[in-house]
């Protein structure tokens, strides 16, 4: 996967719209800074934070995926591998439903995903070397570009959505003791059941990732 890095940017998922705009013959490339003036979080948050700190957007073609990965469960299979790829380095960051990265009971980073034609599009920031008291940090110490350089190959693996999902049902009991924001709302998730595709069931109500 070809990997552009800039020292700095307002967004890199928004930079890397722009490029597929303009680069119609674009396959799959990867935007990288450390440094994200005005990221974009989830239901149109900013995620944004001090250099150091690492934020990657990259695109595949929808065609390149796996085969049993359905566009509603992508979100929760690009976090899963992340954390997955963490954890070869010794981290215990876990996934609270749908993706954000927690350590222990601090959130440390997050991911967001969007369709664009035939391309889909992952943004993904993570607090490797600073935060704010409200977030967490990441637990081990790596460099950004060996870690980005494991995550992109471990995505290239094509691994079946049917392998990330048989581990996430058990790790999504962790999240169960946490809310999630749906319609708008705080809601808690102790009563939720995951499905198959990684949306949930809650109030009688089948709930996607929102992001």
């Amino acid at each position: 996967m070809k990997t552009i890095r800039l020292e700095c940017v307002d967004s890199t998922h928004t930079y890397l719209k722009e490029y597929i705009k303009n680069h119609e013959e674009t396959n799959s490339i990867c935007i990288v800074t450390d440094m994200q003036t005005n990221g974009i979080g989830s239901r149109g948050n900013s995620w944004s934070g001090e250099k150091g700190n690492l934020f990657f957007s990259f695109s595949v073609k929808k065609n390149s995926l796996p085969t049993d990965l359905a566009l509603q469960s992508i979100s929760i299979y690009f976090s899963f591998i992340l954390k997955k790829t963490l954890e070869e380095y010794g981290s215990k960051v876990w996934l609270k439903w749908p993706n954000d990265f927690y350590i222990e009971d601090k959130k440390i980073g997050g991911t967001i995903t969007t369709a664009s034609k035939d391309n889909i599009l992952c943004g993904i920031g993570l607090n490797m070397v600073s935060n704010c008291q409200e977030y967490g940090l990441l637990d081990i110490t790596v460099s950004q570009d060996e870690l980005l350089k494991s995550y992109l190959e471990n995505i290239e693996k094509k691994i079946s959505w049917q392998d990330v999902f048989s581990e996430y049902v058990i790790e999504f009991q962790r999240s169960k003791k946490f809310q999630a924001t749906i319609h708008g709302k705080k809601v808690s998730l102790e009563e939720s059941t995951l499905n198959n595709d990684g949306s949930i069931e809650i109030n009688n109500e089948k709930v996607f990732s929102l992001r």
